[in-house]
C-alpha cells in the first residue's frame, strides 16, 4: 500500500465532505477485505457502515469480482437503446424475484438518486398513459433523503441538502418526520406516531387527491438517522394511497437486501408499495447499479397507452442495464442466497441492537435506534449542528472505526456477515471514544 503523495489531493473535488479539513488530514482507504479496511499507512480499520450501505456481504467478495471480470472479457458494453443482452433480462428476473407482490418490471439505472428521479418520471408517465395529466404533486417527508439530482433534491426533507440549488421542482410538498419525543433508545418500530400518516390526508384534501401523482418514502429514513416507521404507519399511508389513487413508492436504496431482516423492509413491515428504488447492496457496491421495480399494471399502462411501435418511456442513461454490473448483481444475488445472509442478519439483529442500545449510558450519547442490522446513535450537540458527529467521525476512524455520520447521528450498519466478535469490536472502539466526550 503505498504513500499517497500530498499534492495528489488537490484535483478532486470530495462530495459530502469538508474537503479544507479532508485535504489537511486525509483519510485514505487503500484495501478492503472481509469486515475491515486498511488506510494508506496499513492500519486495519472495522467498518461500521457496510462501505455507505453498500457491502452488505462484506468487501472483497472473489464470486463477485471473478463474475464482472469474466463478463468484461466477453462483453465490455452494449447499450440498451434500442437493443439488449441476456445477462440484463436474468438479473432483471433475479431482482423481480425477491420482490413483493406484482412488482415484476424492473428497470435499470445506475445510483440511487438515478433511481429515485425515474421512478417520479415513471409515476408522471403512468398519470399520463391513464388521462390523468393534472397529478404533477409529489409528496415525501421531512428529514427524507432521495438522492441529489433536482428530482430527488426536491423529495428531501433535508434542508443542508437544498438550500442553494434554488426552487428545485416545483409541486412537492412534506409530511412531518416520525421521530416524535417519547421515542427514546428504542428497538424496532416505536408504539406511538401512526397518526403521522394523516398528514397525507390533509393534503389530499388540500390539493386534492387527483392531484398527487405519488407519495415517497423511506420505509426506514436512512441518513437522517435511522428512524424506524411507528407500529401502523405505513400501513395507513398504503390506505390514504389506495383510496385516492396515488402512487406508493418505497425507497429502499439504504433498507434494502437484508438491513431489516428480509429482502426488502416491504416485507419486513408487510406493506407492499407500487414501485421500490433499490441501489448500493444490489452489487454489493461493487459496481454502481440501481434499479426500479414496477407494479405489472403501471407498466402495462404506460407501454399500451403508447401508439405501435413507438417508444413507450423516454427515459434512460447510456449505463442502465451495464454488462459488468449486471453481473456483479447476480453474483452478489447469488452470495445472499447461498450465504443466507438475510437470515443471517435478521438472526445477528438482537445483538446487534443489544449492543448499540447498550451504549445510551454514556453521557454525550441522546438517542439511540435500532432495527434489524442498522442503528442510528444520536449524539449531543456542539455549538453548531453537525459539529460533534464530524469531529467523532474523524476520532472513531483515528481509532480504526469507520462509520458515517450526519448531523450529530453516527449510523451503524456493518455488513451481513458480522459475527459476535465483530459487533463487540464496534462497541468497544464507539464506548472508548465517545466516552473521551
Amino acid at each position: 500500500m503505498a504513500q499517497v503523495l500530498t499534492n495528489t489531493l488537490e484535483h478532486q473535488c470530495i462530495p459530502f465532505t469538508v474537503n479544507r479539513q479532508f485535504k489537511e488530514e486525509p483519510r485514505l482507504m487503500a484495501k478492503a477485505e472481509g469486515m475491515y479496511y486498511w488506510n494508506h499507512r496499513g492500519d486495519k480499520i472495522i467498518d461500521a457502515a457496510s462501505g455507505m450501505f453498500c457491502c452488505a456481504a462484506g468487501h472483497g467478495r472473489k464470486e463477485i469480482a471473478e463474475a464482472v471480470h469474466t463478463q468484461l472479457m466477453e462483453m465490455d458494453y452494449a447499450t440498451s437503446f434500442n437493443l439488449g443482452h441476456p445477462i440484463a433480462f436474468e438479473f432483471a428476473s433475479r431482482v423481480a424475484a425477491l420482490t413483493p407482490g406484482e412488482l415484476n418490471r424492473v428497470f435499470f439505472a445506475n445510483s440511487g438518486s438515478e433511481a429515485v428521479d425515474t421512478a417520479m418520471k415513471i409515476a408522471l408517465a403512468y398519470s399520463s398513459a391513464k388521462g390523468e395529466g393534472q397529478r404533477v404533486r409529489f409528496v415525501s417527508r421531512e428529514r427524507a433523503y432521495h438522492g441529489v439530482n433536482f428530482g430527488g433534491t426536491a423529495l428531501s426533507g433535508l434542508v443542508k441538502n437544498r438550500d442553494v440549488y434554488g426552487t428545485g421542482l416545483p409541486g412537492v410538498v412534506h409530511m412531518r418526520h416520525t421521530h416524535l419525543p417519547e421515542h427514546k433508545y428504542i428497538k424496532g418500530q416505536p408504539e406511538t406516531g401512526a397518526e403521522m400518516a394523516e398528514d397525507l390526508l390533509r393534503f389530499v384534501q388540500l390539493y386534492g387527491g387527483d392531484t398527487i401523482a405519488a407519495c415517497f418514502v423511506e420505509p426506514v429514513a436512512g441518513s437522517t438517522g435511522w428512524l424506524v416507521p411507528p407500529k401502523g404507519y405505513l400501513n395507513r399511508l398504503r390506505e390514504i394511497c389506495d383510496d385516492h389513487n396515488i402512487l406508493l413508492v418505497f425507497d429502499e436504496v439504504i433498507c434494502g437486501f437484508g438491513r431489516t431482516g428480509k429482502a426488502f423492509a416491504a416485507q419486513t413491515f408487510d406493506v407492499t408499495p407500487d414501485m421500490i428504488t433499490m441501489a448500493k447492496a444490489l452489487t454489493n457496491g461493487a459496481q454502481p447499479m440501481s434499479a426500479i421495480a414496477v407494479r405489472d399494471e403501471i407498466y402495462e399502462t404506460v407501454v399500451n397507452a403508447a401508439p405501435e411501435n413507438a417508444i413507450e418511456l423516454f427515459h434512460g442513461y447510456t449505463y442502465s442495464a451495464h454488462p459488468a454490473a449486471c453481473a456483479a448483481g447476480i453474483a452478489s444475488l447469488d452470495i445472499y442466497r447461498d450465504d443466507q445472509l438475510f437470515e443471517r442478519g435478521e438472526e445477528m439483529s438482537p445483538y446487534f441492537m443489544d449492543s448499540m442500545i447498550d451504549l445510551q449510558d454514556i453521557p454525550i450519547v441522546d438517542n439511540i435506534r435500532a432495527q434489524g442490522m442498522m442503528a442510528g446513535i444520536d449524539l449531543a450537540p456542539d455549538v453548531r449542528p453537525g459539529l460533534r458527529g464530524f469531529d467523532a467521525q474523524v476520532k472513531l476512524f483515528d481509532a480504526g472505526l469507520h462509520l458515517k455520520a450526519t448531523g450529530d447521528c453516527a449510523l451503524v450498519a456493518p455488513a451481513l456477515i458480522a459475527e459476535k466478535g465483530h459487533i463487540d469490536e464496534i462497541s468497544g472502539v464507539l464506548r472508548e471514544v465517545l466516552e473521551t466526550y
